[in-house]
């Protein structure tokens, strides 16, 4: 995963960490594991903005 990650441009502690909110099971169906792939479009999107959360909050926190 990390790889696959690193590989789309994508930022591994952020992916990581979007990957640990949504807490896949071995119940999750393919096309919501899909969903979570670093190349997909919805994950990169998430991941932004999860990217543009964190650096606000450490804005606004100084």
């Amino acid at each position: 995963m990390v790889e696959a990650a690193k590989a789309n441009g994508v930022d591994v502690y952020y992916y990581l960490k979007y990957l640990l909110m949504k807490c896949p099971t071995s119940l999750t169906c393919d096309e919501e594991l899909e969903k979570l792939c670093p190349l997909n479009p919805e994950c990169k999107e998430a991941l932004d903005e999860l990217q543009r959360q964190h650096q606000k909050a450490i804005f606004d926190a100084m």
